[in-house]
Parts: C-alpha cells; structure tokens; sequence
C-alpha cells in the first residue's frame, strides 16, 4: 500500500511534462513580465559554482540564488555526507523552456531556498555532456512516457533516477503540482520513504538496462521498400514534411528519399522531398532574412518556429537543399542552401577555425522578438510603397501571426514567410528588387538586441557541418565552401586533439570531455564528403582512422555502439539508440560512417563492423524502418551492390576535370569516388588508404575512369561520351 500511494503521487507529479523540448502542458507567465535571465539583462548575484565553468549554458546560471553545483564526484560526495537526494537540471543555452523555467523557478529566493533546503543541485549543459543527458532522458522517457528540455531528474546518491520530469511551473495549474509542490511531496517520500524510493530506482534502473537490448536478425533488402511506404502514409500532402505538428525538419530523411529517387527512379519519392524541401523554405522556419532555419515548427504548415538556431541544422538542411539542388536543378533549393551557408559563415565561424554551436531563442527576455516584424516597423524601414509590395508578399498584416503565448492573443508581429504553393512568389523574392528590401531590413535587424551566442565548439556538429559545406560546394559549384570545410576540418582535427584524443567540445582554446560515439562517426562522414570534394588523400586517412577508432574503441560484442568509449565516464547505464529523430543517432551515423569507410578503403574490418550494428538492430529496422533513415543508407551499402569509380590522371588535367564533371552531373549517393594521381608518390600515398586502385593507371598517358560494380571494374575509358555510356549501364 505504501508503495502504491508514492507511485501515485510521483505519477501526479509527472503531468506537468511534455514532449520534445520541456513545451508545458499550460502556457507559463508572459516571458519578461517576471526576472530576467542573467544572460539577458538582469543585476548579478553573487557568483555560484558555476562561475568557474566554460559553457555557456552554465555561465547562464553562474548568478542564480540556487546553489549549483557542476556535474562531478564532489557534487554526489556532498549529497551522500548531508543525507540529501539530488536535483539535477539539464538544458542547453538556446532552449526557449529552459529559460522559462530559469526565470519562474531558478531566479526566485523562495524556490531557491527550497532547493537548497532539500537537494543538492546539479547543473548539466546537454551539448557539453551529451552523455549524462543520453542517460538521464531515457530515464524520464521510461518513468513518464515524454521527455525533452529543461530535463529535471531526482537522483539517489548512487545517481540512480526515482523520479523526472521536464518543464515544471512555478504553481500548481489545472490539477498538476508546480515546482514547488512537487519539490515538497519529493522531500516528503525522501524522508518518510525512503526504502520505496531506493527500491524505485533500483527498478528503473534495471528496466533501462534490460530494454537497451536490440533482438538480431539477417540484413533485409526489404527494410529500403518497407521505409519508402511509411514514409508515404506518413507524408502530408498539403503542407509537406512527415506527420503531424510540432514538425523537425529530420532534413537526412529528405536526404535518404533522394538517394532512393537516385537508385530507383521513382518519381514520388522525389516528389515528396521537392514538396517537403519547398515548404520548409517558404515557411517561417526559414529566416527569410538573414538565412538558415530555425530549430522545428509548432504547427504543421511550417510557419510558427522555435526561433533558437542550432548548427547541427544549418548543417543537415544545407546538404539536403544541395541534394535537392543536384536532382532537380531548382534555383529556390540553391538559393536557400546559399542563404544557409551565408549565415553560418557570417554568424556562426569562429575566428579560429570551427563553427560555433546556436544561437538563442529569445532576446529582451522574449522568444522571437529578433525575428517578427509589425507592419508599422517595416514601413518605417522601407516607405510606405516598398512596405507595401514586401507585406504582399511575405504575408504581413496589421494583426499579425505571432500569438502572445500566455495571453494566445495576436500582437501585430509577423513571422516572415512566403503563400503556399506560390511559385511565382518565390521567383519573385529573388528578384533583385526584393533582395534589396530583404537587405535593408536585415541590417535595421542588426540593429536590434541579438539573440545571445553559444560559443562552444562541438566536434560532432562540426563534422556535420564540414561534410554540408563540402557536398554543397560541389553540388552548387561553390569552391569558398569547401576551403571553408577544409579549414573546420584542419581545426577540428588538429586543435580538438590533445596526446592524440580527440574531444569533443573547444571554447576558448579549452578542451574539455573525451570525444564521443557522435564525434567520431560524424566526423568521419564529414571527412569523407570533403575527400571527394578535394581528393586531397589526408582527408580519406583521417576518416579511416576514425572509422577504425569506431570500431576499435565503440563497439561491443553485440555489434551495437556504446556512446562513451572505455575513456568516458561510466554512469549508471550505457544507453544505446538507433532512432534518427533531430539528429542522426550515434548508432545510424557510426554505421554508415563505417560502410563508406570500407568502399573507400577496401577494408573488410571496416564492412564487417557496420554489418554487424545493422544486424544487432535488426528488429526495430523490421518494424519501423522509417525512424532510422541514416541507418536505411548504411543498408542500402550492404543489400545493393557497391559502386566505386576512379579518375586516374593529373589533378590539373582538363581530360580529369571533364570525366569528373561526367560523373558529378547525375550524382549516385550510393557510390564513391577517388582520384588518383598521376604522379607515383602521391599514388602511392592514397594507395596506403585505398589500395586496390595501385594498379588503376592512365591508359596510354591520358586521364582515365574506371568504374566498378562490387569490385569488379570495367575496362577503363577515357572520355566523357564513353564515361556517360558506363555510368548509365
């Protein structure tokens, strides 16, 4: 019985969380009608612990009045010597609810005196420590159903869970307790009964280390076709995208549907990627502005954004946009991929080499005020007859579309965005009239109080970006890019390394936590693209070497991939995922990362080692296929035959330059490509990486392409005409 009455009072509890990123079930107080944040304005308090980190989703609560302590060994020491549980918070610098709660619950002395009377506090930022959050969301997924962030977890001292939530509110609201209720209950199980509790998160523990375990089974071709038709019953015909609102933009799904349109010529699924790609362009989730995309939609048409800007999005849109440029030729697709990278070049490069992480949600204490726009500010900025046009177009008026989301009243603020369907709309808004009006509005923006800038450096979100620039260079004919990819992936793989360990975050010349699952196989896909984009052989050594690292360091006998490798932390559990949601999952992408790796390399290590993660998964890629679209590619390299081709000859022969256009006019994702030098010591040194094209030499001193099925290579050629003719067979 006593058990029973702490599972319903934590069960009550858990009603304030909701999905995705801490969203409550009830909109909280106006955002800068309560304290401001301390990234955004307030007077400081005095100095926590946090003064003394470097991220700066920390350095946001360095001034709270709530005692903080950093994620670490002494933290979970002072919790065992003063008999306390522990809170622990995670959240990230640009998260719009993590600033919500900040404001209602972290500023307030009460809160702050009741969280210290109760708990010890812990302060996590997810990006910094991606692994403490893996294993702390699968926690309150499993407890509650939901997860997302601000991430609020209640710990033993052995840093096990017995309860979690996300966003909580600052009073108790339609039923639900707030924050300070729930902090009361908590303290009140805690010390009445405490065996229930230590018993609870011994179960959930357990529960999660029994459900990490993926059933095995052969590789299926059919998984590719299974995908493509939920896919299709998931597709929204009228505002583009795959399900229902909230909407991320999963641009690597688009990607995937692509490459499938490229293997199999089906019409609907390029169909559907030009709908999906159209839509998100002409939406408000774009930054008509100033370029780039915001983090996902609220709504299904693509219109109301959460305005935080996340690297790892510009990244995965820019190559999709490029793809989506390569198999159609639409110049609205090249257009937003040059308004993507324009912004990440301008905004997020850091002068030393890497591209920094986000930009925030919120500004002045209120998502979205950088972004809209009143009719009234726009003719202030343009004259009434320009204003007018550019209202026409970009679908502004008096009332507005942007809801005050406590009051769910208009504002006459506008959201920037283009009509549906509107085709001769979006050739029109890359008119040079319009461009000029789009530019005279970005720099009254500027002008504005910015949203702030996460600064860190992350080597996964950098390897996505490295691997972006460089397709899309290629794709967009872009030769800045990929120099620019070149000079993220010097950075990364020279700066981020020390005694020859990869880490995963840089800010400031400061390296902090060995690198993880994502860092690697990100980084080598990254490093792979820019090899084919440049040729130059370090870039194909340094992939196989992180491959290698994957399979060397991640990898367990099962064939799955932890996430931490035997230098991390080891928690409580090793949580492991296969699913593709914001981003590709660690599993997916070290997969995939492998199965390139091996077609460059000859390497059947390498082949072996992803066949095998694929095989662990193998169920939940029967069952529903379309959750894991980066997986599905890595598939796709198992179940279809290979497809290598190799230019040999001078890299600055005209006859080179010509086959390689050849090939890059109707790009197959699925196959690889290499250039091999002419010249012996530089054949020789991509042979070290790649050493079944030794024997691949210029035929009769001219430049020559051969092209392989399954490693089995047809007789070279040596111009174009004939290079179309083999590539088409």
């Amino acid at each position: 019985m006593r058990r029973r009455a702490a599972v319903l009072l934590l069960s009550a509890a858990a009603g304030a969380a909701r999905a995705q990123d801490g969203a409550p079930a009830a909109p909280p107080s106006p955002p800068g009608d309560s304290k401001m944040h301390p990234s955004e304005g307030a007077a400081p308090r005095k100095a926590n612990r946090l003064a003394k980190e470097s991220s700066p989703y920390l350095l946001q609560h360095a001034h709270n009045p709530v005692d903080w302590w950093p994620w670490g060994d002494e933290a979970f020491e002072h919790a065992r010597k003063t008999g306390r549980p522990v809170f622990l918070s995670i959240g990230y610098s640009t998260c719009h609810w993590c600033h919500v709660m900040a404001r209602e619950s972290f500023e307030d002395e009460a809160v702050a005196k009741l969280l210290a009377d109760t708990f010890v506090c812990i302060k996590v930022d997810r990006e910094e420590r991606p692994d403490v959050d893996a294993v702390y969301m699968a926690a309150v997924q499993a407890m509650t159903g939901q997860g997302g962030w601000p991430l609020s977890a209640f710990l033993t001292h052995d840093r096990r869970p017995f309860f979690g939530g996300t966003y909580f509110p600052p009073e108790d609201r339609y039923g639900r307790p707030g924050f300070p209720t729930l902090i009361r209950r908590i303290d009140e199980l805690w010390n009445t009964r405490r065996a229930d509790v230590e018993k609870s998160a011994g179960q959930i523990a357990d529960h999660l280390s029994r459900a990490a375990d993926p059933v095995r089974g052969e590789l299926s071709a059919d998984w590719l076709a299974h995908a493509l038709v939920q896919f299709e019953a998931s597709f929204d015909e009228e505002h583009g995208g795959f399900g229902p609102a909230p909407k991320f933009p999963r641009a690597f799904a688009v990607s995937h549907l692509l490459a499938r349109h490229a293997a199999t010529g089906r019409s609907d699924l390029l169909a559907m990627s030009v709908a999906t790609l159209r839509a998100m362009a002409r939406g408000g989730i774009h930054d008509h502005l100033g370029g780039g995309f915001h983090r996902y939609s609220t709504d299904a048409e693509w219109l109301v954004p959460h305005f935080e800007k996340m690297l790892y999005d510009q990244a995965t849109l820019l190559a999709a946009y490029a793809d989506g440029f390569a198999a159609t030729g639409d110049a609205e697709f090249a257009r937003t991929a040059r308004g993507i990278a324009a912004y990440v070049l301008r905004d997020l490069r850091d002068p030393a080499g890497g591209f920094r992480s986000a930009e925030n949600a919120d500004s002045e204490g209120v998502e979205g005020k950088f972004y809209v726009w009143t009719e009234a500010e726009i003719r202030g900025v343009l004259g009434a007859e320009e204003a007018a046009d550019f209202a026409a177009l970009y679908r502004v008026t008096g009332d507005g579309n942007f809801l005050d989301e406590a009051r769910r009243v208009r504002t006459g603020a506008n959201i920037l965005h283009l009509a549906k369907g509107d085709d001769a709309g979006a050739g029109k808004a890359a008119s040079p009239a319009v461009a000029a009006m789009r530019g005279k509005l970005l720099a009254a923006r500027s002008a504005r109080v910015r949203p702030s800038l996460d600064d860190k450096v992350l080597a996964d979100w950098n390897g996505l970006m490295i691997g972006a620039l460089a397709r899309a260079g290629v794709a967009l004919g872009e030769p800045s890019w990929i120099a620019e990819a070149a000079r993220a992936a010097e950075f990364v793989t020279a700066r981020m390394r020390k005694d020859g360990i990869l880490h995963h975050r840089w800010k400031a010349g400061d390296l902090a936590v060995p690198a993880f699952l994502e860092d690697h196989a990100y980084l080598a896909l990254g490093l792979l693209d820019l090899y084919e984009a440049t040729f130059d052989p370090r870039w194909l050594a340094e992939a196989a070497a992180e491959a290698r690292i994957l399979a060397a360091e991640f990898q367990d006998a099962d064939g799955t991939f932890r996430h931490s490798s035997a230098r991390g932390e080891t928690l409580f559990f090793a949580p492991k995922d296969l699913y593709d949601g914001a981003l590709p999952s660690g599993n997916s992408a070290a997969a995939l990362a492998l199965a390139r790796a091996a077609r460059f390399t000859g390497d059947g290590a390498l082949e072996t080692a992803s066949r095998r993660c694929l095989e662990a998964w193998a169920s939940d890629l029967a069952e529903r296929p379309m959750a894991y679209p980066m997986a599905l590619s890595a598939v796709a390299r198992h179940v279809e035959p290979s497809r290598e081709i190799v230019i040999s000859g001078d890299p600055e022969d005209p006859a080179v330059a010509a086959l390689l256009a050849e090939v890059r006019r109707s790009p197959r994702p699925d196959a690889v490509m290499i250039l091999r030098p002419a010249a012996a010591d530089r054949a020789a040194a991509l042979a070290k990486f790649a050493p079944f094209t030794a024997g691949m030499l210029p035929v009769g001193g001219r430049a020559a392409a051969y092209v392989c099925t399954d490693r089995t290579c047809a007789a070279p050629v040596t111009s174009a005409a004939e290079l179309a003719k083999l590539l088409a067979r």
